[in-house]
């Protein structure tokens, strides 16, 4: 067995200007203990541990801070071509957990660590059962394992587990081996790495005060699992768990977007989601869900950001269609020019710029669902009469073709603007409106229906809380009395754009009146208006004061302290009339 089989190899460079962050970010996303540094010519010049990350921390050190200062300039290193029962001593009497793998000419090729040796040792026999002269290497590996690591067999049945994994938690061997590793270690979740047969890592976890991640690592041959290793992470992992939270909560909001997108072309939300104790509201809700079990065209109403593509998602949800595509066409985002072919799609060589095999449509793409016109106000004349001929005639032709298409799309389309004026207007075809109002819904602004604002407070804050990784339990009186005041003229998308602004600045686990933008403080009735200031001048006023104390009443150094000019103090002082 060669070294370059069982060693890691690193595909990346670290140099002695890496910052901090950046250093942080490939530990994370490596799992590794520590990153070979290398000069221009990738020859080693020494480590960066996590040992050397938490004296950073400690130290108090920014984010773009230089490692330089912080390496280990000793290095333990390993040439490709030792034998490989050197390497097996080497790694029995090391009081480190990683070795740096040099090339011929002394170059970093990548590193060995005691995890690797363990994986390379199980992958030379054909199953866990029939190790039997490797297993007195194995279990001196294990004793003398940096972290905490556990093997099953292809029964699932644990059969070697480190020193460190029993100190973590605190188990006797005895209570472990030859049990099935689900029942007495359900925490550690091999199981699952049986039926994926796909490595994975699990979520901060946390024991005794001690957050830990568990490696799950399948053993594969010829296709079959014949084993799984559970490698538990936690030596210094405390100490930089906040700065691992941080990337989490990035990429927990990261994978909701993520998620988002992917399910653009099917029906996400249902009747559940409309979150409203409004009585009108509950009446449409009931009217809109007897008008998806038809066929006939809805028509959805209302202000900006009243919840209409909710409506449109749980029409689709609650229909016969429920299983068919759901597909959003905005008329308002596309250029009136690409509309058409956004529509219908187009044929090779339609015209210049066209793919080579041609497009499919919206509707094509949403024959025997649903295709949802958002902002249909805003289509073009021209546009408007070849989209009645579809709702008439049920059938098509693709920009440059000649061949009809026939669909069965069923359309919901929903609007913010004055149809009817339009229609009179001549800047919508009557035709077409009544073809499209069917069945009308109008949903009522927020400010209309007052009472679902704390209702709707409360279940987005929930919903908040779970993206952004923030811990807000409510909000003052006077924070809910502002929102339950303010006209909302972006309804009920603003107030969820408000919450995630004043979750995000909240620091105190509920949301102050200081947390809300100021448009939105200078936009409310008079007298929360008056009271909203004043709130903001006692702080002023008491900062003013506290400065001034503790400056012992010098004026010039009270105003550096605030960061503002003297007279710009003495304005401030005039203002409050202190002495």
């Amino acid at each position: 067995m060669e070294l370059r089989e069982i060693m890691t190899e690193m595909d990346f460079v670290v140099t002695e200007e890496m910052s901090m962050n950046k250093a942080m970010e490939l530990m994370y996303q490596k799992k590794w203990n520590l990153l070979p540094v290398t000069d221009e010519k990738r020859l080693p010049v020494g480590v960066f541990t996590r040992s050397s990350l938490y004296r950073m921390i400690s130290d108090g050190c920014p984010l773009s801070t230089s490692i330089e200062k912080y390496i280990n300039r000793h290095v333990e290193t390993i040439e490709i071509h030792t034998p490989f029962e050197q390497i097996e001593t080497r790694v029995k009497s090391s009081k480190v957990g990683t070795g740096v793998v040099l090339n011929d000419d002394g170059t970093v090729a990548g590193i060995l660590t005691k995890t690797d040796m363990v994986m390379s040792l199980f992958k030379s026999v054909n199953s866990l059962q029939t190790v039997k002269a490797l297993k007195k290497t194995l279990e001196t590996t294990l004793k003398y394992a940096y972290d905490g690591i556990i093997m099953a067999d292809e029964k699932e049945r644990i059969q070697m587990v480190s020193p460190p994994f029993l100190d973590l938690f605190n188990l006797q061997e005895d209570e472990l081996l030859n049990k099935p590793v689900d029942k007495v270690l359900p925490k550690i979740d091999l199981k699952n790495v049986y039926k994926t047969q796909t490595a994975e890592v699990s979520d901060m976890m946390e024991i005794n005060g001690i957050n830990y991640i568990v490696q799950r690592i399948p053993i594969l041959e010829d296709g079959k699992v014949i084993g799984a290793i559970g490698k538990v992470m936690f030596r210094q992992l405390n100490e930089v768990s906040e700065l691992f939270k941080k990337l989490q909560r990035a990429e927990s909001k990261a994978s909701f977007y993520h998620q988002q997108y992917n399910e653009a072309e099917s029906a996400r939300f249902t009747w559940e989601h409309i979150w409203s104790v409004n009585t009108y509201m509950e009446k449409l809700k009931s009217s809109a869900a007897k008008a998806a079990k038809g066929r006939s065209t809805v028509l959805i109403r209302g202000e900006s950001g009243t919840g209409k593509e909710l409506f449109a998602h749980a029409l689709h949800n609650s229909s016969a269609r429920s299983k068919g595509k759901f597909v959003i066409v905005n008329c308002a985002a596309i250029p009136e020019e690409l509309l058409e072919s956004e529509f219908f799609g187009y044929e090779e060589g339609a015209f210049t710029g066209a793919r080579q095999k041609g497009k499919i449509g919206k509707f094509d793409l949403a024959n025997g669902g649903t295709l949802f016109l958002d902002e249909i106000g805003d289509m073009s004349v021209a546009l408007q009469a070849k989209l009645l001929r579809v709702l008439q005639e049920r059938e098509f032709y693709r920009v440059g073709g000649t061949k009809k298409i026939h669909v069965d799309v069923r359309i919901v389309a929903a609007t913010n603007r004055d149809l009817e004026e339009m229609v009179k207007n001549g800047t919508f075809r009557e035709d077409l409106y009544y073809r499209l109002n069917v069945i009308s819904l109008q949903v009522p602004p927020l400010r209309e229906r007052r009472e679902d604002i704390p209702y709707l407070t409360q279940k987005l804050t929930e919903e908040l809380n779970k993206m952004l990784g923030t811990t807000i339990t409510g909000m003052e009186k006077d924070t809910k009395d502002a929102l339950f005041h303010y006209h909302w003229p972006g309804n009920v998308r603003e107030l969820k754009n408000i919450l995630e602004r004043a979750m995000t600045f909240a620091e105190h686990g509920k949301i102050q009146l200081e947390d809300l933008p100021d448009y939105m403080l200078k936009a409310l009735p008079e007298k929360r208006q008056d009271r909203s200031i004043s709130l903001v001048e006692n702080a002023e006023l008491e900062t003013i004061k506290k400065a001034l104390s503790e400056m012992n009443g010098n004026k010039a150094k009270a105003a550096r302290m605030l960061g503002i000019s003297r007279s710009g103090l003495y304005e401030k002082i005039r203002k409050y009339q202190l002495q």
